[in-house]
């Protein structure tokens, strides 16, 4: 078994191997138009690239993608997006449906790059949507690295700040393993797939990661109903943790860092619950640096001021025309048992077999045909053919009264 660290890389030692390969050359620093034109011009004749992301959101409130790693067998791209202006020329890779664009984890990553560059994407390979459809329990990275090619990977650097400039020789080294092993994994994950039969199914599951949009989340006013502990409190310390909560927003975006960095959420609570005297109560729980302390300070105590004369809080109106009718609701039970039996069998979470949501879809729909069913546009082709029988099957059970 091999460690690799950010100060100390080694090939992984798999089972094909005899000897520990030397250490990885180190990795191409992307930063310039003319070097990003070369990397694409070779990437083009690539059958497939393994590609990872890191971003800067545990440091800013606007956060960003801030690295684009990218591994082929014998290199490793790092491409600044920070240094450069215009990143089109690789859009035309992940957009080729002739290359693999393969990911671990490839949601979050295609959904920022679409935020952040207008990408399009075709043929994707998720090795750890991959992993979910074959059952295995230990799915993260990191796990499947070491349980499949021996390889521990060192995640020190996996927390820091990936916006500040210039990046240290640790930083990119810790970025550059993240893509370069994702190759063979792959390579690992479709031999197991196909032994298993199930790689149709990952097929089909990589076919609707293109379509998958982002969709921005407006900051939600209400949201401190969400704080653990908050229905606990009377209707006075409500009223000052509403202000609270609405002061830290504002310095967040002020500050451009996530909200927790001026202060969490259970320190806001014990302010609410417990309001100090004076600024300097509230200078002693903010999690900012000194020199930010003083302004927050004063800003959050003129909140609690406000939140004392401030009337109590209303609770947001649940959504009850959202709830299913009593005839929806016998039918998404039945459903969810039989997902439940079909994932034992096949020895993998509910969620792999159909997600709630769409459970939740075809009770209130009620469909009688597979045509129906395929009308709700809620399964892909694979899951239609595959599960449409069934559930049309429970569905007819539940009419029946069995």
């Amino acid at each position: 078994m091999v460690i690799v660290s950010p100060d100390l890389v080694l090939a992984p030692a798999t089972p094909s191997l005899s000897t520990v390969q030397p250490d990885l050359p180190p990795p191409h620093l992307v930063q310039t138009a003319s070097e990003l034109n070369a990397v694409v011009e070779r990437l083009s004749r690539q059958p497939r690239i393994a590609v990872d992301t890191e971003a800067d959101s545990l440091f800013a409130y606007y956060y960003k993608v801030c690295l684009i790693q990218i591994s082929i067998p014998d290199d490793d791209y790092l491409i600044d997006p920070l240094a450069l202006t215009d990143l089109s020329p690789l859009g035309e890779i992940f957009a080729d449906p002739a290359i693999e664009k393969v990911f671990h984890a490839a949601e979050n990553d295609v959904l920022l790059l679409k935020r952040d560059h207008r990408f399009h994407f075709a043929h994707l390979f998720d090795t750890m949507a991959a992993a979910r459809i074959l059952g295995w329990r230990n799915i993260g990275l990191a796990a499947l690295l070491q349980e499949q090619l021996g390889v521990i990977l060192d995640k020190r650097m996996q927390r820091t700040d990936w916006g500040h400039r210039p990046l240290t020789p640790a930083q990119l080294t810790y970025a550059r393993l993240d893509a370069h092993y994702l190759l063979p994994l792959r390579d690992r994950l479709e031999a197991a797939l196909r032994a298993r039969g199930r790689w149709d199914e990952a097929q089909d599951a990589f076919a609707a990661l293109p379509q998958i949009e982002y969709v921005e989340k407006p900051f939600d006013p209400d949201g401190f109903w969400r704080i653990s502990g908050a229905r606990e409190l009377n209707g006075r310390q409500l009223a000052i943790l509403r202000e609270l909560y609405l002061c830290r927003e504002r310095n967040a975006q002020r500050l451009d860092i996530p909200p927790f960095k001026v202060i969490g959420d259970q320190a806001l609570l014990r302010l609410s619950a417990y309001p100090p005297q004076g600024p300097d109560g509230v200078r002693a729980v903010l999690n900012l640096p000194r020199q930010l302390r003083d302004r927050c300070a004063l800003e959050l105590w003129e909140a609690i001021q406000r939140g004392r004369l401030a009337p109590t809080p209303t609770p947001p109106a649940r959504n009850h025309n959202g709830r299913p009718d009593e005839a929806s609701q016998a039918r998404y039970e039945a459903l969810r048992a039989w997902r439940a039996r079909v994932a034992a069998e096949r020895a993998v979470e509910p969620d792999v077999i159909l997600t709630n949501e769409t459970l939740m879809h075809i009770a209130r729909e009620n469909p009688r045909t597979v045509y129906d069913l395929a009308r709700l546009n809620h399964l892909s082709p694979w899951k239609l053919q595959t599960y449409g029988p069934a559930l049309l099957a429970v569905l007819n059970d539940v009419k029946r009264g069995h």
